[in-house]
Formats: structure tokens, C-alpha cells, sequence
């Protein structure tokens, strides 16, 4: 439930109903303006609560939040919240363009990538150091090695960069090298990675599973948000269904859900989504119209040496090409690159 003090409430007031909370066995997420002090109580419903909390001096109202995603929700914040890595802002205004390679193979490709992307307009740098795969024979990644490629060539470039953190016990390295966290697609319900992600203060984005209702997702989310890190933004990057045509069914329906149900940014990631090179531009236009705050486009130098997802990367022409293209749609709706 959301408790909104009186634009006159004391301290003592607010520090009374805080220690009611606690006794109740809520947690406290507290907001204090100019106006309004504003107490978001998370936790189990129990009867008469609300009536008790609306009886005390200095309350004005008790709102209910009746989503089981309470921090996550439009209930909790009505306004849509703005992720900030440096000067790149998630949910603003501007439309954010996140593009790399799958994997990090080495420093060239990466110094290649980097400077060609940023020069075309994309505001982030993408790249896997640490890559689950499906098959254990599959490239894995770099690790420490790819981290340190990632820090060195972001540095140079001046371009923020996110990276997959997959392991709860690495959490804090990977943070100490990146600007945003990612949670990939398999661990988007690994509770105890989530839970590490939430005590770090670093953006994350949060993809969707490959088989998750958006409720399920928005709960994952609320993991993170729940330990204390509200710097979360989404990412659909397409579910799985009888359809074999595409690596996996782009849901494109979840952005204005998305944005109905909940506060947090979203972005789409139309490389994954479709896992052909030849859909990432039509899909990436859609995702636009309907109200994406950002994509994530898989880039390479030279896709058809690449050592992760070559068939859905574009190369580096390729998405020049495709920020010309999505240039006259994001100024039709408003919004900027």
C-alpha cells in the first residue's frame, strides 16, 4: 500500500507510522518531496492495516496496491522512472540505441564495433564476456579477459557499455568493469542472482525469459527493486512458441502493456527476438511506433566469422543503414535519437 502524509505532517508523525510499519513486519520504501512525504509499506496483506494506518494523525490517504508486483507497479509510481548511466537517460525522451557484437572476441573486434556504432548514433556499447549457451561445446566467452577488453575500449570511445552477468558470486566483479548489468533471458528467474543484483548500485536491464508471462518478468523485477536498486529497465526480446520460422516470436504487444502495468523503461531487442538479420530492421521500426524506450542491436564487424549469433548481427554499414531508417519514425512520434 501507498501511505500519503498531509502536506503538514510532522516528523514525529511520519516517524510513528514508520514504526507501526516495522512492527507489522512491512518494508518501508520511502519517498519525501516538497510537498508530500509519500511511505510505500510492502508486504503481506493483513486485515484492519489499512483502516489503523488511515486513522493516524497526519495521513491523508492509503492507497492499496492490488498488482503482487508492488514496487514495479504504476500503482507505486504513476510517472515513468528514467534509468541514468552517465548521460545516456532510459525513459526520457530520447530514443536509446544499445549495439554490439554477441560476444567479445577480441580487442580489435571490439575498438572496430565501438567507434563505428557510436559514430552512426548508438548511445551504449553491448558485448558478452560471460556467455551461456545452450550447447556446452559453444563459445563462452572471455570472462575476465572479455571484461577488461569491454573497460579498456569503452574508456577510449567514451561509449557506456552493458554486460551479462550470469554467476550471483560475480556479481560484484562484473559491476566493478561495467556500467549496466544485464540479466539474460535463462537466468531471468535465477532469485538468488537477482537478489545479488539488487544490493549493487548499477543499472540493470532485465530480459524477458523465454518462456515468461509478463507478470512473471515484472516479479522478477521486483526482486531487484525489492533489495533496494530501482535502476532497472526491461528488455523484450522475444518468447518462445510453435513458431519455427523465427528464433522466437518477438511480442511487441508487451511494450504499451508494459508501460500500462508498470513504471520501469523497456526497450526491445529485435536481434534475438527474430535471430534473422533481414527482420532486425522491419522489427526494429515497429518497435518504435508502439513505444519503445530504446533498442538492443546485435552489430559485428564481420557476421559471418562471428563466434556467437552471426546470422541475426548486422554489420557495421548495415546499421547505418538502419539508424537512417528509423531516423523519420522516432521524430513522427516525438521522440529523439
Amino acid at each position: 500500500m501507498i501511505i500519503v502524509m498531509n502536506a503538514g505532517a510532522s516528523e514525529n508523525q511520519i516517524a510513528h507510522i514508520r514504526e507501526k510499519l516495522e512492527e507489522w513486519g512491512f518494508g518501508i520504501h520511502f519517498s519525501q518531496g516538497v510537498e508530500r512525504t509519500i511511505i510505500g509499506a510492502i508486504g503481506q496483506k493483513r486485515s484492519g492495516v489499512m483502516e489503523s494506518i488511515e486513522a493516524m494523525d497526519g495521513v491523508e490517504r492509503v492507497v492499496p496496491i492490488l498488482q503482487p508486483f508492488k514496487l514495479a507497479s504504476r500503482e507505486f509510481k504513476n510517472k515513468t522512472s528514467e534509468v541514468k548511466v552517465g548521460e545516456v537517460v532510459f525513459g526520457g525522451e530520447e530514443l536509446i540505441l544499445i549495439a554490439g557484437p554477441c560476444a567479445v572476441e577480441n580487442e580489435a573486434q571490439m575498438h572496430e564495433t565501438a567507434y563505428a556504432v557510436k559514430k552512426a548514433g548508438a548511445k551504449m556499447l553491448r558485448g558478452g564476456a560471460f556467455k551461456p549457451r545452450t550447447s556446452p561445446y559453444a563459445f563462452q566467452g572471455l570472462e575476465v579477459e572479455g571484461l577488461k577488453i569491454l573497460r579498456k575500449v569503452s574508456n577510449a570511445a567514451q561509449i557506456p557499455f552493458v554486460t551479462e552477468v550470469v554467476n550471483p558470486m560475480e556479481v560484484e566483479l562484473v559491476a566493478e568493469y561495467a556500467d549496466v548489468l544485464q540479466v539474460g533471458a535463462r537466468n531471468m528467474q535465477n532469485f538468488i542472482l537477482l537478489k545479488e543484483i539488487g544490493r549493487v548500485n548499477k543499472p540493470v536491464i532485465l530480459k524477458r525469459g523465454l518462456a515468461a508471462t509478463i507478470e512473471e518478468w515484472l516479479m522478477a523485477a521486483e526482486y531487484i527493486l525489492n533489495e533496494g536498486n530501482y535502476q532497472v529497465i526491461l528488455c523484450e526480446r522475444g518468447i518462445r512458441t510453435y513458431e519455427t520460422a523465427t528464433r522466437n516470436t518477438l511480442d511487441l504487444s508487451a511494450v504499451p502493456l508494459v508501460q500500462r502495468m508498470s513504471h520501469l523503461p523497456i526497450i526491445v531487442d529485435p536481434s534475438h527476438g527474430t535471430g534473422k538479420r533481414h527482420l532486425v530492421g522491419p522489427l526494429s521500426r515497429a518497435a518504435i511506433a508502439v513505444g519503445a524506450d530504446g533498442l538492443m542491436i546485435e552489430v559485428h564487424p564481420d557476421p559471418e566469422s562471428a563466434l556467437s549469433d552471426g546470422p541475426q548481427s548486422l554489420n557495421l554499414p548495415g546499421f547505418e543503414s538502419l539508424m537512417r531508417e528509423i531516423a523519420p519514425i522516432v521524430q513522427a512520434i516525438g521522440r529523439k535519437l
